[in-house]
Order: C-alpha cells, then sequence, then structure tokens
C-alpha cells in the first residue's frame, strides 16, 4: 500500500487533487485507516490515475471522465467518445482560429483604416424568424416611413405578438444606389399567425449570416460604417451574399433625436 505523498509523486497528481478525485468519487483510496485518518493507494491504481490525466489532458471534464471509466474497457464506447471530443476540438480550433485572423486583420488595419474600431464589425446569423412584412417602391431612402405607417394602420386589428427578441428592419432589394423610385421592404418579426392585409404578408424567414457593425447616432455616418463592413469582408476572406439590410434598436418611431439612434448595419455574407 502507498501513502497519499508516495501515491502523489508516483502518479504525479498533487495531494489536493488526490483528495478532490476522492470527494466526487472519481478516484477513492483503497483504504482509509480509521484511527488516523490517513488515505492509502494501492499500486493497482497508478493505471486508472494514468488513464484521468489522459482524458483531461484530451479536455474531457471530470463528470465525463468519470462516466467513460465505467466502460473504459469497452473499445467501440470509449471511441465515441473520443471521436465525440475531436469534433468539439476541432470546433474549437475553427473558433480559435477566426479571433486569431481577426486579431491579425485588425491589428494591420490600425492606422490605416480610421473607422477600424469606431465601427467594430462582427459576423452573426439572424435567427429564423416569422415576420410581418411590407414591400413597395418608394419615392426614396427618406420614404421609408410610409411603409411604417401602413405596417401600424394594417396591423393595428390584429393585435401583433411582437417576438422576444423584436427585430425591426429595412431589405434594400435594389442592386445598386438610387436616387429614386428605391425597392425597400421593412419586416417586424412576431409571434404566432396572422392574416395577411392588403399591403402586408406574413412569412417566415431563413437565418442569414451577416457580418453587421452597429453605430449610435444619425445616419450620416452610414458611408463609413458601410466601409468598415467591406473591409472586414474583404480581409476575412468572405463574400457578400445578398442584399443589405438595416436592424433599427433605436429607431424614429423612438426618439427624434438623432444622436439616440441605434442602427445595425448588415450584410449578408459566406465564406470563401
Amino acid at each position: 500500500m502507498l501513502k497519499i505523498g508516495e501515491f502523489s509523486k508516483l502518479s504525479r497528481i498533487s495531494i489536493r487533487m488526490l483528495r478532490h478525485y476522492d470527494e466526487i468519487g472519481l478516484l477513492m483510496p483503497e483504504m482509509i485507516d480509521d484511527f488516523t485518518g490517513y488515505r492509502y493507494y494501492s499500486e493497482a491504481q497508478l493505471p486508472v490515475v494514468n488513464r484521468i490525466t489522459a482524458l483531461k489532458d484530451m479536455g474531457f471534464s471530470l463528470a465525463m471522465i468519470a462516466e467513460i471509466l465505467e466502460s473504459y474497457t469497452d473499445q467501440e464506447a470509449l471511441k465515441k467518445y473520443l471521436i465525440i471530443k475531436q469534433r468539439e476540438v476541432c470546433e474549437k480550433q475553427e473558433e480559435v482560429g477566426r479571433m486569431l485572423r481577426l486579431l491579425e486583420t485588425t491589428i494591420n488595419r490600425l492606422g490605416k483604416d480610421e473607422a477600424v474600431m469606431k465601427y467594430n464589425v462582427t459576423l452573426k446569423e439572424l435567427p429564423k424568424r416569422t415576420v410581418a412584412s411590407v414591400r413597395q417602391v418608394i419615392p426614396s431612402y427618406k420614404a421609408e416611413g410610409m411603409l411604417w405607417g401602413i405596417l401600424m394602420e394594417e396591423c393595428g386589428p390584429l393585435n401583433l405578438q411582437a417576438d422576444d427578441p423584436c427585430y425591426t428592419l429595412a431589405i434594400f432589394h435594389d442592386a445598386e444606389h438610387k436616387e429614386s423610385n428605391v425597392d425597400v421592404e421593412i419586416q417586424k418579426s412576431v409571434k404566432g399567425t396572422y392574416p395577411n392585409t392588403e399591403h402586408v404578408i406574413f412569412k417566415t424567414v431563413e437565418p442569414i449570416l451577416m457580418a453587421s457593425a452597429t453605430y449610435k447616432g444619425s445616419y450620416d455616418q452610414i458611408n463609413e460604417v458601410n466601409e468598415a463592413v467591406a473591409n472586414w469582408v474583404r480581409d476575412n476572406d468572405y463574400a457578400f451574399d445578398g442584399v443589405s439590410f438595416c436592424i433599427y434598436h433605436v429607431s424614429p418611431y423612438e426618439t427624434q433625436n438623432p444622436d439616440e439612434l441605434v442602427t445595425e448595419v448588415c450584410y449578408p455574407v459566406r465564406k470563401k
């Protein structure tokens, strides 16, 4: 039998950790002296503690290690655990690689692009949602409010229940910037099902992978924000994959002060 200090040296596991393993039932001493309380381990437990260490080095939690040890001699069961962990590590590796690329491109752009930190661009997914939609050709981008007026007027009797979170956004369908007669669609995410009205269509929108930048203040900043997004898309090896849209986190409906507006400029993207 080995005293806990001797077992600690042989297993290269600290006494504190061996006691923790005992407390959680992962590796209990072979014997505890009733009089002194000393813990004793056997040499036969060294292979077990080595398995625990190996599994920890692979990234398994102690709770998962305890589960794996119950069927450690079953190679097929062990292989399944290892394959699942391998996939998790690969996903983390991709995420770390993405973060490293973001750091590298941001460092390279510092001093060259004044908007690099003013407008932080992120890659995210807009989730699948049900929306109330109005799409029309309107005189100009500044006339977008007329679409929101139609939405509120025709949906008033329907007692719409807003989704949580509720996305209110405008999509700009034209393939180019236009000075007049612009094709704009507005959407508000809702819960439940409702009948279409004269101008309002209810539909399900699939998830959208997008590069976006959120800014506070007037819409005069839009060109700078677009530049920041375009640079991010180029530097991170993505390509534009659809028409742009804006999510209104704080809109003119909620404040008349342009300095209080909060807008997220979004561009659908795909990896090259």
